[in-house]
């Protein structure tokens, strides 16, 4: 996750971080990812139905009950040891997690433990009753999907009609002063709306956007021939920036983010050192906290069964079951050699990521994809859009940053 508001447009600097310790218990959420202790936020996956039938879901969720999943007791068991082991953030995703009868009870159980909350959503069943309950529950931010304006979400998302009720369901929080966000998944197919998203940022005055990467796992799989050439992806990056820093200069208060590739950090600090060079030190430090890739490190995902994955895209590999071991047991057993790997990974990796000058800021991006397309976890990712000359390889080796 790359702060674009934060880091391009100045609203950050390494004392913000350094004020709270670095520790991650005591770092507000919107600067977590610069701890130093990188304790996991866990998304679980309370449910796997959906009201929705997204071709890019990575749960390949359907509108149908799924047997095994959590009960309320054992949902309240993970809460208490993840609680114990001092995770900082559960999210509470799908499937749609809004369809689970007691989602508002192991929210508010979550928050009295002492965990910040999220919900991540497709927004359509944001009733204003809905809104209420979220509210009264404690969560602190609720990420609502769209996928394009109009008919190219609902075409996303299998059902007409989305668009609307999911916009309904971020209005119906703003009214309710609960913090919302939209969340975008970029590919070819939504490319085109991506200005018209940031329009209707602006008209809604929807304070958290999160821009995403396309990852190729579950049903998103199949839109690998979707996924932008990398010429397309940087314009895609460069309008993301262009738009972030005219919101900035505006003072709207909308902060923007991008998800699921760490080239974008690079390419952020790279047009900062060359734009406003007096800054790239600080730019080049919060990168060096963030971390880069934090899959099995800094991300977890526990799914609607109760097995802990590396994240959300790992459903194919699973290191145990929080019915059968604490989740802070399984985290930091590193005797499956895969959780080993990504914890450490760099000594690992191949390609144009063992040899890249900023490794320490990307950590070799999204391990999964490159599984995905080359069968080797250690591959080097390819959604990375840089240049050779640009990460410092071409023709000499590696460079430092």
């Amino acid at each position: 996750m790359i702060g674009i508001t934060q880091l391009l447009c100045g609203a950050l600097n390494p004392t913000d971080a350094i004020r709270y310790g670095r520790h991650s218990s005591r770092m507000p959420a919107d600067i977590l990812r610069f701890s130093e202790d990188k304790k996991p936020i866990v998304v679980w996956n309370s449910t796997r139905r959906c009201n929705l039938h997204c071709i890019h879901c990575y749960a390949e969720a359907q509108d149908k009950d799924y047997s095994g999943e959590l009960t309320t007791a054992e949902a309240r068991r993970m809460i208490d040891d993840l609680a114990e082991f001092g995770a900082p953030v559960l999210l509470f995703s799908g499937g749609e997690p809004l369809v689970r009868d007691d989602l508002f009870i192991l929210g508010k159980y979550a928050v009295e433990r002492g965990l910040r909350t999220v919900i991540s959503t497709n927004g359509t069943m944001i009733t204003p009753q809905a809104a209420q309950k979220i509210k009264e529950a404690g969560f602190s931010y609720v990420g609502v999907s769209l996928d394009g304006v109009e008919r190219t979400n609902d075409k996303f998302r299998g059902l007409r009609g989305a668009f609307e009720a999911a916009l309904q369901g971020i209005r119906n929080c703003t009214e309710t002063q609960v913090k919302v966000g939209l969340r975008f998944t970029i590919n070819k197919h939504n490319y085109p709306d991506l200005g018209a998203i940031f329009d209707l940022i602006e008209e809604e005055r929807i304070p958290r956007a999160c821009f995403y990467h396309l990852v190729y796992s579950g049903r998103g799989i199949k839109l690998r021939e979707a996924e932008l050439s990398h010429e397309d992806a940087r314009k895609g990056v460069d309008l993301i920036f262009e738009r972030s820093l005219d919101m900035h200069r505006r003072q709207l208060g909308v902060e923007i983010l991008t998800v699921d590739n760490h080239a974008d950090g690079v390419y952020l600090y790279q047009r900062v050192k060359e734009e406003q060079p007096d800054r790239a030190a600080d730019i080049l430090q919060l990168l060096r906290w963030n971390g880069g890739n934090g899959s099995g490190i800094a991300i977890s995902d526990v799914d609607n069964l109760g097995n802990v994955h590396a994240d959300q895209f790992w459903w194919h590999h699973s290191f145990g079951n929080v019915r059968e071991r604490k989740f802070g047991d399984i985290w930091t057993d590193t005797t499956d050699p895969l959780m080993a790997g990504l914890k450490n990974r760099k000594p690992l990796l191949k390609g144009r990521c063992a040899n890249c000058r900023y490794l320490e800021i990307c950590n070799g991006n999204f391990r999964v994809r490159a599984e995905a397309v080359y069968d080797d976890v250690w591959a080097e990712d390819p959604a990375c859009y840089l240049t050779d000359e640009e990460i410092g390889i071409k023709g000499q080796g590696v460079a430092t940053a």
